[in-house]
């Protein structure tokens, strides 16, 4: 296989762990003949993103482009697409490659394919170079990995619909909520608030459970039907096996054992939050009730654009702050304090006109 051209596009990236993200120039590939070119409008930023951008998963290879939530329309399309044209509103998640015939694939797991290549931090196998995230002007990626996007939707809410909405998505999802299920969401951050909306949207009771009095406010205007502040022990005492599923956006420490606590008989605790030591786990708070602890990765590219169909066809988008291209090494420093609501979403015109 002939290595495809090259072609230059202005990005921000950082050189090594500690220094702040900058204007640079990186390579795309022309599209082959299965690849979607893609002017990108808006990037969503995860904190994976700064994770990725740190080496604190000690993986990245510098210049590091971060960005996996892209919102942008097409400009060029490989001969044997069929999916996509010139002018259609498109978006780029996670996952830009995978074998697709492993048994994974198959099943439509592609993020849980061992050759899964990830929008940022992988390989790009026809430049032989990582691949590159959303904090540019454009990228071109496999039909395969590039999903539809709702007219009617504020196309930069949108943005983080792509990471944080499938994240929560899934899990509620794959564990059946909907009416007659009480539902707990711990944490109201970027991806806790995707999970109330959605689990409301699913015709699910549901709680928000925050250590924070200060959200109550906002989780009941989310959506949530009750806020547990889980700091009082009367008020967790009093919810004790009633759940029926609680999601676990929380990436701190904390303790889950007095979530697990809340699970009814068969009751499951998802985690989707990435604390960075590992969790304690009461054996006790499992086998008492046949209590089940469960993680979940994003989601497949089916999923993915189910979720953004029923996104569409409910009008969920996320609560976000639109920030330009510059602002970027800011919005970080506001991240880690968790100083947004909910999420920072890039409008790459500004990237364009710099």
């Amino acid at each position: 296989m002939s290595k495809p051209r090259a072609y230059s596009v202005k990005a921000y990236s950082a050189t090594d762990a500690k220094s702040p993200l900058a204007q640079t120039t990186i390579q795309r590939r022309e599209p082959t003949d299965r690849d979607v070119q893609i002017e990108i409008l808006f990037c969503g930023v995860c904190h994976s993103d700064l994770h990725f951008a740190r080496n604190e998963w000690h993986f990245t290879q510098y210049p590091a482009v971060p960005g996996h939530e892209i919102v942008g329309r097409v400009t060029k399309v490989g001969a044997a697409v069929t999916k996509f044209k010139p002018g259609d509103l498109a978006g780029v998640g996670c996952l830009v490659d995978a074998d697709l015939s492993c048994p994974q694939c198959k099943k439509g797991f592609e993020q849980f394919s061992p050759t899964m290549v990830g929008t940022y931090g992988g390989t790009d196998k026809h430049l032989g170079a990582p691949t590159l995230g959303g904090y540019s002007e454009a990228i071109v990626v496999d039909e395969h990995f590039v999903l539809r996007i709702p007219q009617n939707l504020n196309l930069a809410a949108v943005a983080p619909l792509l990471c944080a909405g499938i994240t929560t998505y899934s899990p509620l999802r794959h564990w059946k909520v909907g009416p007659g299920k009480k539902v707990g969401i711990v944490g109201l951050g970027g991806l806790g608030h995707m999970g109330v909306k959605f689990a409301r949207a699913f015709g699910a009771h549901v709680v928000v459970l925050t250590t924070s009095e200060s959200k109550k406010a906002d989780a009941l205007r989310l959506g949530a039907h009750e806020v547990i502040v889980s700091t009082h022990a009367a008020e967790m005492a009093k919810h004790a096996g009633t759940f029926d599923f609680i999601l676990d956006c929380v990436s701190a420490e904390h303790d889950v054992n007095a979530y697990l606590g809340l699970l009814a008989v068969d009751g499951n605790l998802t985690l989707v939050g990435l604390p960075e030591k590992p969790l304690l786990i009461a054996p006790f708070a499992l086998v008492m009730g046949r209590k089940s602890l469960s993680g979940s990765l994003i989601g497949g590219i089916a999923e993915t654009q189910e979720m953004l169909d029923f996104c569409g066809q409910h009008g969920i988008t996320c609560d976000i702050e639109l920030i330009r291209m510059d602002q970027i090494n800011e919005a970080y420093d506001r991240l880690l304090k968790s100083d947004v609501k909910y999420r920072f979403v890039i409008d790459l015109s500004s990237l364009k006109s710099s």
